[in-house]
């Protein structure tokens, strides 16, 4: 008699992980529970949350045990959160909370403990890739359901840690993992999804910025330097928004092109850029909050060995999709790794620098799309730089 496989299921107390657990046991795993606890103050959803998770345990007769996370979170995903935005940079506390606290020390306390894989109620698949020159590759694939998919959060995972993950609502639609959960009688069936930063929650993040960092207020200014307003902190505000900042009357009196038009026939300014050193908030409308060239800073490959078969060696560049923000649009770009750019084939709005930008590839034998990997969003530039 073969032994089962022993898995440790990340239980957030919601129906996703929920769902999986039963998947789990009904493939015939040996399924243990870990609640991770890393965040806990007036507002948010811990208490409940572990209460959930562990009435699903103790429901489905799976051991269930938390794992106090609560100091590494803050120390790596809270304190990276608060110092990008005040050097001026839009983070993405859910891409490090997955890379330090779930992937990171979570994955490694399992493999400690014996476990043969991690599972998680995430949107993603793990599968493997056609490639006439290697052979058993396994890579980060889109979930079925392409809305609800995942991986835009998950591409700092590593090519060692593929044959330990488990996503088992990867292949089913959220509609469906509704329907099994109610099938399954969860007590969870119908919990609304959680929402907002990784274990934090949906919080005001204006005032989560303010009891850390206070308002510092500054110049608001056009694209040609003029300054029309007036901002409370850079860290407020991120590239695309078009609220929050203070335009001063009869301050603008052209438009995109030079002509003078009347105070409200002023189209709605955007966010196109920060200046830290002076402290100033660029604004624009129309086509100046258009961008199709950027750099990036920290590439990191999911699989090398398939990327390698991908990219033309010779110049440095590979030809892909990519997506600038979770669950956004797919776009045809090419990737120079030469000097670090990313070039889209077509301009778009809120490129931000410190967001991630990941990689994709859609294989048309398969008909997956593969997550290959990302970077961190650097500066953005014209064509002619």
């Amino acid at each position: 008699m073969s032994v089962k496989k022993k898995v440790i299921l990340g239980m957030s107390g919601g129906v996703d992980s929920s769902v999986s657990a039963q998947l789990l046991l009904d493939a015939g795993y040996d399924v243990s529970g870990v609640y991770l606890e890393c965040w806990n103050a007036p507002g948010c959803r811990t208490d409940q949350d572990r209460k959930d998770a562990l009435a699903v345990a103790l429901q489905l007769n799976i051991p269930f045990q938390v794992l106090d996370l609560k100091t590494e979170y803050r120390q790596r995903v809270v304190e990276y959160f608060f110092q990008e935005y005040e050097a001026g940079r839009t983070p993405n506390p859910d891409v490090m909370c997955n890379k330090e606290i779930k992937f990171g020390f979570f994955y490694d306390w399992a493999m400690k403990q014996g476990f043969d894989a991690v599972a998680t109620g995430h949107y993603a698949q793990i599968l493997p890739v056609n490639s006439s020159r290697k052979k058993d590759l396994l890579s980060l694939a889109i979930s079925t359901d392409e809305w609800k998919d995942q991986t835009y959060f998950l591409y700092r995972l590593r090519n060692d840690q593929l044959s330990h993950v488990l996503f088992p609502i990867g292949q089913l639609h959220k509609t469906e993992v509704r329907q099994l959960a109610t099938t399954f009688n969860l007590s969870v069936a119908q919990k609304k999804d959680s929402v907002g930063i990784c274990f934090i929650g949906d919080i005001n993040v204006h005032d989560f910025l303010r009891e850390r960092l206070g308002e510092k207020p500054g110049q608001v200014i056009d694209l040609h330097g003029r300054v029309i307003g007036e901002h409370q902190g850079l860290w407020f505000y991120t590239i695309g928004q078009r609220h929050g900042f203070t335009v001063f009357p009869n301050s603008v009196n052209t438009n995109e092109f030079g002509e003078t038009v009347h105070r409200q026939n002023i189209p709605p300014f955007y966010v196109i850029g920060k200046n830290s050193n002076l402290n100033q908030l660029m604004v624009g409308f129309g086509h100046e909050t258009y961008q199709q060239h950027f750099s990036i800073l920290d590439l990191h490959w999911i699989n090398f060995e398939y990327v390698n078969t991908l990219m033309n060696i010779e110049a440095q560049t590979l030809t892909c999709l990519v997506r600038i923000r979770h669950t956004g649009q797919l776009f045809l770009a090419q990737l120079n790794c030469g000097n670090s750019t990313v070039s889209l084939e077509t301009p778009t709005q809120g490129i931000a620098e410190g967001q991630s930008v990941v990689f994709y590839l859609h294989d048309t034998l398969s008909k997956h799309t593969y997550c290959l990997g990302g970077a961190v969003i650097g500066s953005t530039f014209s064509a002619n730089v």
